[in-house]
């Protein structure tokens, strides 16, 4: 029935013979028991509190949108939204999942900027992706382009931008200038490589040593990472002494505790720290020399506020553009992940967020697969 509904779809979109009967008739089509959600009434471990449940919805009226969801990615912040642990609490009962990429299947009559086919992505928080269908207002959805990849549209809204804004708000850099981060294997870390790749900034990330230590760095050389050190190497390194590089103007930090005091000993004087995580559950230490001394600045950033702030403005525009343009053109790649039917998704929930630092791997339901 799901196919049969996709290709009715396609097929009246093509000949422009979408109307409201029709869009009555794909919403009757839909009403069946593959319409499935994963929902919380209390906060808790997901793997305790989320549970399945079924229900339909309904035709979209004026300016509502129905979406069929594709893919949804596990971030941290999911995790602890579910726990209670995030500043961002959606009222209970709640369905989780901040991103996601979906395809429009039927849209209201009021509606004038997205069309049956098109692609779609949330265009703001706790829309709640981890559903297979669902019923938005056009405001809340953002078009991309079918030529970026279906995995890297479901993740465009929270890795890509927190780079992207780190690295373009808090020092004006130059090219050539150095960056250095820890959590170098991550989401974000990843993105930031790539960027300053681009960009033509020299990247120095910090990871935690494994047994295939050499592999991860071999990764993040062919991202374009300029040096690839572990927690131990980062104290005995001179590449910043030697002028192999130049001292760092801006550090990225998602760990703390002694991994950030290790980078921010590094930081060129009157360069800027920023707290974006604290995967470690360690507190960030600030050396009083840093503040005196090397007049060093520690902030914090985070992605949420930023979005509420500057919905609508060009600057928000102007990097999903840009963003989605490296995309399209293959400069941008997508972390390591790894797609999880939508009927295990314990796997993810109890895999996505770990302390140790050393998974690397995003996850991301495949909500086409019950």
């Amino acid at each position: 029935m799901i196919i049969y509904m996709k290709n009715l779809i396609l097929s009246l979109s093509r000949s422009n013979m979408i109307n409201l009967a029709s869009v009555r008739h794909i919403n009757t089509m839909i009403k069946t028991d593959s319409v499935k959600s994963l929902f919380y009434k209390e906060y808790g471990e997901p793997a305790d509190v989320l549970h399945v449940t079924t229900q339909p919805i309904n035709q979209p009226e004026n300016n509502e949108v129905s979406v069929k969801w594709l893919l949804a990615p596990v971030n941290p912040a999911d995790i602890n939204t579910i726990q209670g642990k995030y500043p961002s609490k959606p009222p209970l009962p709640a369905i989780p999942g901040n991103e996601g990429v979906g395809e429009v299947i039927a849209i209201g009559s009021n509606v004038k900027h997205l069309s049956v086919g098109d692609r779609v992505i949330p265009n703001g928080t706790n829309l709640g992706t981890w559903r297979t269908y669902a019923n938005y207002t056009s405001e809340e959805l953002m078009k991309v382009p079918k030529e970026i990849g279906t995995i890297e549209a479901s993740m465009l809204n929270v890795n890509p931008c927190t780079a992207y804004r780190m690295l373009k708000d808090f020092v004006e850099l130059k090219p050539g200038d150095t960056i250095i981060q820890n959590g170098g294997n991550s989401a974000v870390g990843q993105m930031v490589i790539q960027l300053c790749k681009e960009w033509n900034y020299k990247s120095v990330s910090v990871v935690r040593d494994r047994p295939n230590i050499q592999e991860l760095k071999n990764h993040l050389s062919s991202l374009g990472a300029d040096e690839i050190l572990t927690e131990n190497e980062i104290r005995k390194t001179q590449i910043f002494k030697s002028k192999k590089l130049p001292s760092p103007k801006l550090a990225l930090n998602c760990i703390c505790g002694q991994n950030a005091l290790e980078i921010s000993r590094h930081l060129a004087h009157g360069g800027i720290m920023i707290t974006y995580g604290g995967m470690s559950r360690e507190p960030l230490t600030v050396p009083i020399s840093a503040l005196i001394f090397k007049d060093i600045t520690f902030k914090g950033f985070w992605m949420t506020a930023w979005t509420k702030k500057n919905m609508d403005s060009i600057e928000r525009q102007n990097m999903f553009r840009e963003l989605g343009a490296l995309f399209k053109n293959k400069k941008l790649k997508a972390p390591l992940h790894k797609l999880v039917p939508f009927h295990q998704y314990q796997e993810a929930v109890i895999n996505a967020l770990h302390t140790d630092g050393r998974t690397g791997v995003k996850y991301i339901l495949d909500m086409t697969k019950l």
